[in-house]
C-alpha cells in the first residue's frame, strides 16, 4: 500500500522518499531531502569523502559549514523548491512498530511546522495495528492523532485465489487448481500472510523443475509461512498484551467459531463492563474484531491455535 501511494504522488509530479523505520531513519531522509534539493538547484556544493561503510554500501561526506544545515532547514529549503514548481514531498515510513520514539517525534514536530508554513508535504506511516494505535496515544506529536488512520481489513479469498492463479500461471509446470484454492484459504485473507503463503509456493514450485508441486509440497510451503507469521506478527501483537487480555484471549480461543462475549465473561468470571473494557481494547490492537451482535473473532490468522498451545 506504500508503494501505491509512491506510484500515486509520483503520477501527479512530487516525490517520493520511502524509509524504514530502522535506527536512524530520520537521517537518512535528510540525507535524501538533500540530495534531491540539489539535483532541483543548482547542483552538489563540492565535498570530500571522509567514510565508506562497505557493508550498508553507503558514503558519509563532509559538506562545507556553510551547508551544514539542520534537518528541518533542509527539509524548508527542498519543499520551497517544490512548491515553485507546484509539487511536493511524500515520505513514507514503514515498519513504525521498531522505530526509535526520539526519532519518531522528531520526524512529526518538523512534518508539523512544515504543514503549519503551508508547505507540500505529505506523511504515510505503516505499521501493525497496535503499534500505530500505541504511536496516536504516546503524544509523539499531537497532530498526528488528527491523522486519517485507515485499517487494511481482510480481502476476499476468491481475490487471493484468483491472483495467485495469475500469479503462478508463470511457473515451469501450472499448480493444480485445488493446490491453489487451498493456499487462498490458508492465508485467511490476511494481508501479510497473502504475501508470505504465495512467496514460499512460489520457491517451492520453482525448485521443483522436474514435475508439478504436490500436496505435499504445498503443506510444507504453508507451514513455512505460517511459522513466519507467528514469528513476525502474532509474537509481536502479543507482546504488548497484559495478563488479563491473554486471559480473554484464551478464553476466546476455546470456541472453534466466534466466540459469544457471553461465554467468555462466564469463563473468565468477569461482569459486564469489564469484559467490554477488553474487548474494546483487543479490537484496537488488531487481535480481535467484531462478528456479529455479541460476537468476536480473532483477527490474525493462526492466532487461535497459537493461544491454545501456549
Amino acid at each position: 500500500m506504500l508503494g501505491e501511494a509512491e506510484d500515486a504522488a509520483r503520477s501527479k509530479g512530487w516525490v517520493a522518499i520511502s524509509e524504514t523505520a530502522t535506527r536512524g531513519f530520520l537521517g537518512r531522509i535528510g540525507e535524501s531531502m538533500r540530495i534531491t534539493a540539489e539535483e532541483l538547484g543548482d547542483g552538489p556544493p563540492s565535498r570530500k569523502i571522509t567514510g565508506i561503510s562497505a557493508g550498508g554500501f553507503s558514503i558519509t561526506t563532509q559538506l562545507p559549514p556553510a551547508q551544514q544545515a539542520g534537518w528541518r532547514r533542509t527539509g524548508e529549503h527542498l519543499l520551497d523548491l517544490l512548491g515553485e514548481r507546484e509539487t511536493g514531498l511524500l515520505i513514507t515510513l514503514d515498519e513504525i512498530h521498531g522505530a526509535d520514539r526520539d526519532e519518531l517525534a522528531q520526524l512529526a514536530a518538523s512534518v508539523q511546522h512544515f504543514i503549519r508554513d503551508g508547505l507540500p508535504i505529505a506523511l504515510v506511516f505503516a505499521g501493525l495495528p497496535a503499534a500505530v494505535s500505541d504511536l496516536l496515544n504516546e503524544g509523539v506529536a499531537t497532530f498526528l492523532r488528527r491523522a486519517d488512520r485507515i485499517d487494511l481489513h481482510t480481502a476476499a479469498i476468491d481475490e487471493v485465489e484468483a491472483s495467485y492463479r495469475q500469479t503462478f500461471a508463470a511457473l515451469a509446470h501450472p499448480i493444480d487448481a485445488r493446490l491453489v484454492r487451498r493456499a487462498a484459504e490458508s492465508t485467511g485473507g490476511y494481508p501479510f500472510l497473502i504475501q508470505l503463503v504465495g512467496y514460499h509456493v512460489w520457491q517451492l514450485a520453482e525448485a521443483t523443475t522436474d514435475s508439478p508441486l504436490r500436496a505435499a509440497d504445498l503443506e510444507a510451503a504453508l507451514s513455512a509461512a505460517h511459522r513466519r507469521n507467528t514469528r513476525l506478527v502474532i509474537d509481536a501483537a502479543l507482546s504488548t498484551a497484559s495478563q488479563k487480555d491473554l486471559d480473554f484471549l484464551r478464553a476466546m480461543a476455546q470456541d472453534d467459531l466466534p466466540a459469544s462475549t457471553a461465554d467468555i465473561g462466564r469463563r473468565l468470571g468477569d461482569r459486564k463492563n469489564t469484559i467490554g473494557n477488553y474487548r474494546a481494547r483487543l479490537i484496537d490492537a488488531g487481535l480481535v474484531q467484531p462478528a456479529g451482535h455479541g460476537l468476536l473473532e480473532f483477527a490474525i490468522p493462526g492466532l487461535r491455535e497459537h493461544l491454545r498451545r501456549m
